[in-house]
């Protein structure tokens, strides 16, 4: 079950934590992985350590808030595999501090990478996607989306207004037979969450009913099973995976 056997995948933000993980999840599943990040070195690292279940995998550089270096990336992949099957829109940054500090510059760079990263790629895969009636599109939201977080307006905007964007594309792309859904990881052993101080993470960890805090895989599995064709009935959706944090 959920096999991706050759599908044309992209995955953003795929150099680490999450994205590593979908990257890597994805291939066993029998995708070919698009692998993308900013620095060449770091994703390309990822790719050359895939391909081992005789799927391809390639990484590529790539400024997701940057209309033209996404243009040009698609179409890069376009002309290669003739199609693109799946879309995973995990890039994403945080530059912290509460409102009354926050700069505009950090505003505008985690709603850029964030949010309209997101939003540039979904119009970028669009064409291919509907002349082949065919796509599943999943953006990488956060818990942080739907509740708030003190000390994060413009990471909590932009993960919040991943799941608005989700529900439009999955509205506008719905006859072509192309879904689009939004998971919301709880807090996962990455290295944004590796870095907060162990007295946080205590207080974090009674929040959470299953009494973890979440791995990659978590998520990654969740992208494998909307990936796949057993979740074709599933569009406009947020799925949290937090172990029950939200409740």
């Amino acid at each position: 079950m959920f096999k991706l056997t050759d599908k044309i995948a992209i995955v953003t933000g795929a150099s680490r934590g999450i994205g590593k993980s979908i990257a890597e999840t994805l291939e066993k599943a029998g995708a070919q992985v698009m692998c993308v990040s900013r620095h060449l070195e770091d994703v390309q690292k990822i790719a050359d350590n895939l391909g081992n279940a005789g799927s391809e995998a390639m990484g590529f550089a790539c400024d997701v808030s940057d209309t033209k270096s996404v243009t040009s990336l698609v179409q890069s992949i376009i002309e290669k595999y003739h199609r693109i099957d799946i879309l995973i829109n995990n890039a994403g940054i945080t530059k912290d501090a509460l409102i009354m500090r926050m700069s505009e510059r950090d505003w505008d760079d985690v709603l850029n990478t964030n949010l309209k990263g997101a939003f540039n790629m979904t119009k970028a895969v669009s064409r291919t996607m509907m002349k082949n009636r065919t796509g599943r599109i999943i953006n990488i939201s956060s818990i942080i989306g739907l509740t708030g977080n003190p000390g994060q307006i413009n990471y909590a905007a932009s993960k919040a207004g991943l799941i608005g964007l989700t529900k439009t594309t999955a509205k506008e792309f719905a006859s072509r037979n192309i879904t689009a859904n939004c998971i919301a990881p709880g807090y996962i052993e990455t290295d944004m969450s590796n870095a907060i101080n162990e007295k946080k993470k205590e207080t974090l960890m009674k929040q959470i009913p299953l009494g973890r805090i979440g791995k990659p895989e978590d998520i990654a599995s969740m992208v494998q099973f909307l990936s796949s064709d057993e979740a074709g009935f599933i569009t406009g959706q947020t799925i949290t995976v937090d172990g029950g944090m939200v409740l």
